[in-house]
């Protein structure tokens, strides 16, 4: 799964909520999480399903061939969670004899007709309705709703929604439409016969063996995935998708895309084959699945979900030709979904304390995938920027990264599974290289192929190819929590001709790692690859000539570590221009923005990052840049210009705009009008924004021409304040991603904030359900984020009851008005509650 991260609205939040969460946890006894006991082996499970449309409910009948695991037994208890059990029979000789059972609690308790030995299969018939909305369990941070079965605009009553139906079941969501053995250490083979209105398309897993068209316009569809996997991957979607065809060697690759964007469906998934072909040689062990389709979901409840040959994407993967030729945003994500069918799929995690050999695996493929296709500075960027989310949340210090007290299975969905396990991973592979790093892999897949595994059975795999002793390394980064956190200093001693560096790790429980050190003389750096013991101080001393320039530690960027870093100018100008690597030249540009403007060697360095051969350095260092600065201006602005017209890249164009908009300069016009025109949303953005900033009357005939629905966060920031000011109401339902947290958006960016704020305010006192619905909406996704935060819901709610006091002032002057507004009262109402 690759769980969706709210936007910049909930960052202000992030740090509050977990620290409480912290702090309520803290005093508690250890718990111990232990992998469930296989009591019962699923073999196969038999579904006929069809959909009430009208009551969101589902109508199921499932065939469940089991058998003791082990020991002897005559029950078999399933997960069932908010159903109507209407028969339990046993099936044999094509005949059913009644089996007496017992349902309580969402456990399905039957007593079998006798006493079971371990591999004689027994096969149990079941009747039953699945009812998602009497479902009790709730969603969390990583996945906002559990009802495992979502029937979206079933009545067909917003013209604006299409009719979908889709399910998702990680966690333990799928026992919401089938009875099963809901745990990741179970696996079956399936099929599943749906019957559907014949307008429809469906898709699960495995392939689709028959079609079949029944009486009253509907049609039954017959999917079979002769292949073990665990139940929480079964999936069943339907609704009115075009399906786009492509395929990797003879094996299918299907995308099924709403019809709007079906001219889209190549630029949006089209290097799914080669990512397939990709990884198949990168792990030596081919795609192991008949076919791999992709298909989005409205009102999707995480980011996007692996579901065995059958990805479900939220929809925001639907994007159109202004977002895509600036960055297709989704592209880590498809990667990221395909690599679970090896790490996930295939060999599956045995309990969620091990979720790690599932998700940070498919973390660090989205690394694998920028480094092959885009470059190693572009995978850097992208682990760079994953990594410091988890650095700069002080409250995952303390976790570790195979947890066995979590509170909750779905706490382990977070950015120490994630984004510190792909880094974790990339320190694994520089300590033992590639052939050994991509062998282990090899080896974890071919030993435990449709079975389950655990972070001890990796580490096997990893010691049995490269006959190292590994588990200093996985006490350390999977049972142990935290990282380094390092301050360093060297001095020179004349007389030894050498410099001596000293690392301290300032963290309660040291650490052992390798670490790359450049030490700089007359310009130049010589890299020294050194051991750093687990211990408080480590001092290296390195032959020179005279007293090093500078000293540039984890000059690699392999470490993941918190290091305080502080250089002058000058030392950060030779090193960005002395290093090969990525990480190390961005960090050098990052560390001037103080200096910017008030010191020359901080403008040389911006000289130099605007002409750096990767964008995403020429972005930063054109956003660091004041123009209104005369000395700036004079020394960057010819070549900021060039960029802004002739740029390979939409978005260094949009951002070399963005920086020329600061002089308000009229000779600059004819460069925003023709942006203006531009395909690209960044470009358009920028530009109008750049035109507004010197002539304020254009703003909200432009406003007006950028699709910002799906827009990137950037953009959509851009524009928020030309939106509000200017009363673009085209645009007022693409402004409540801020709208909704504007008093959290005021701590970070008390600008942004007061456009946000007056967004609201705008919103609440105009008749516009859509805008309304959006910020009620995107309110109750964050609600898992912000768990029982009692500050947070406490402004929450004050701010909602502030919007309902303005939509009541609205009713009372426009009462013609008032079915709308009502309904806009209803949503804000409801919204208050769930916040209580």
């Amino acid at each position: 799964m690759k769980k969706v991260i709210l936007s910049i609205a909930l960052l202000g939040i992030f740090f509050s909520t977990n620290v409480a969460a912290q702090t309520e946890t803290s005093g508690r006894e250890k718990v111990y999480r232990a992998t469930h006991t296989k009591v019962t082996e699923l073999k196969h499970t038999k579904l006929k399903v069809n959909f009430d449309y009208q009551k969101e409910q589902m109508n199921g009948e499932e065939w469940l061939t089991a058998s003791p695991f082990f020991y002897p037994s005559n029950e078999l208890t399933l997960d069932a969670k908010g159903m109507l059990i209407h028969e339990v029979a046993l099936e044999g000789n094509g005949k059913k004899s009644p089996l007496k059972y017992d349902y309580k609690d969402d456990v399905l308790k039957i007593t079998l007709d006798k006493t079971y030995q371990k591999n004689q299969d027994y096969t149990v018939y079941i009747k039953y309705t699945s009812r998602p909305n009497e479902v009790k369990q709730e969603g969390s941070a990583a996945i906002n709703d559990a009802k495992g079965l979502y029937f979206i605009n079933a009545q067909g009553k917003d013209p604006d929604m299409p009719t979908q139906i889709w399910t998702q079941g990680e966690t333990e969501s799928s026992s919401a439409w089938f009875p099963t053995i809901d745990k990741p250490n179970q696996k079956t083979t399936q099929e599943i016969y749906m019957t559907v209105p014949d307008k429809y398309v469906t898709l699960s897993n495995g392939i689709l063996k028959d079609s079949q068209k029944e009486s009253n316009g509907l049609r039954t569809d017959h999917w079979v995935m002769d292949k073990r996997h665990s139940t929480y991957l079964f999936f069943m979607g339907v609704g009115e998708y075009a399906i786009v065809k492509d395929k990797w060697k003879n094996i299918p690759v299907d995308y099924y895309i709403e019809k709007e964007y079906e001219p889209y469906a190549k630029q949006i998934y089209g290097n799914t084959p080669e990512m397939i072909e990709f990884f198949s040689k990168k792990l030596g062990y081919d795609y192991p699945w008949a076919k791999y389709a992709q298909i989005s979901g409205r009102n999707y409840v995480s980011g996007a979900m692996e579901n065995t040959t059958a990805t479900l994407h939220g929809s925001d993967i639907l994007q159109k030709p202004g977002q895509l030729i600036d960055e297709n945003t989704w592209e880590d994500t498809i990667a990221h979904e395909l690599f679970h069918h090896w790490f996930g799929d295939l060999v599956t995690a045995e309990s969620w304390s091990n979720l790690t050999v599932n998700e940070s695996f498919a973390n660090y493929s989205e690394y694998l995938w920028n480094e092959f296709k885009y470059g190693k500075d572009q995978a850097d960027y992208h682990q760079m920027t994953d990594v410091n989310m988890y650095i700069h949340n002080p409250t995952d210090f303390k976790k570790n990264l195979v947890r066995f007290d979590y509170a909750s299975r779905e706490d382990v969905f977070d950015l120490v599974t994630y984004q510190k396990g792909g880094g974790i991973l990339h320190m694994l592979r520089n300590y033992l290289g590639d052939e050994a790093f991509f062998a282990g892999m090899q080896d974890y897949l071919k030993t435990n192929e449709y079975q389950n595994a655990e972070a001890h059975q990796l580490r096997l795999s990893f010691e049995k190819v490269s006959g190292k002793d590994l588990n200093w390394f996985f006490n350390q980064w999977y049972f142990g929590s935290g990282n380094p956190k390092i301050n360093y200093s060297y001095t020179f001693e004349p007389v030894k001709k050498q410099v001596a560096v000293t690392i301290e790790q300032t963290q309660e429980q040291p650490f052992q790692f390798p670490l790359a050190i450049d030490v700089y003389e007359n310009g130049k750096p010589k890299r020294y690859n050194v051991w750093v013991n687990a211990e408080a101080k480590n001092t290296f001393n390195f032959d020179v000539s005279k007293n090093a320039d500078l000293v540039n530690i984890n000059a690699d960027g392999v470490l993941l570590a918190d290091i305080n870093d502080t250089k002058t100018p000058e030392q950060y100008l030779m090193q960005f221009t002395g290093s090969k690597e990525f990480k190390s030249r961005y960090n050098a540009l990052n560390g001037i923005k103080d200096k910017v403007g008030k010191n020359p060697a901080a403008t040389k360095l911006l000289s130099a990052a605007i002409k750096d051969p990767y964008f995403r350095t020429r972005i930063k260092a054109l956003q660091l840049m004041d123009l209104s600065n005369a000395e700036q201006l004079k020394a960057l602005g010819s070549d900021v210009e060039k960029l802004a017209s002739n740029d390979p890249k939409t978005l260094v164009q949009a951002a070399a705009i963005s920086a020329l908009a600061k002089t308000k300069d009229k000779k600059y016009m004819p460069i925003f009008e023709k942006g203006i025109n531009a395909v690209s949303n960044a470009v358009k953005g920028s530009s109008v924004g750049a035109v507004v900033a010197i002539d304020p009357s254009k703003a909200a005939a432009y406003a007006d021409k950028i699709d910002l629905e799906g827009a990137s966060e950037t953009l959509a920031a851009q524009m928020l304040p030309i939106i509000v000011k200017n009363k673009v109401a085209s645009q007022m339902g693409n402004i409540a991603q801020f709208a909704a947290f504007y008093p959290f958006i005021k701590f970070q960016n008390p600008e942004l904030g007061k456009s946000a704020e007056e967004g609201f305010n705008w919103i609440m006192t105009s008749d516009n359900i859509k805008a309304t619905e959006s910020i009620t909406k995107i309110l109750g996704q964050a609600k898992g984020q912000i768990g029982e935060n009692p500050q947070v819901k406490m402004m929450i709610t004050q701010m909602l009851k502030d919007g309902l006091n303005k939509k009541m002032e609205l009713l009372k002057q426009n009462p013609q008005s008032a079915a709308s507004i009502n309904k806009q009262i209803d949503l804000l109402n409801k919204a208050i509650e769930d916040f209580k």
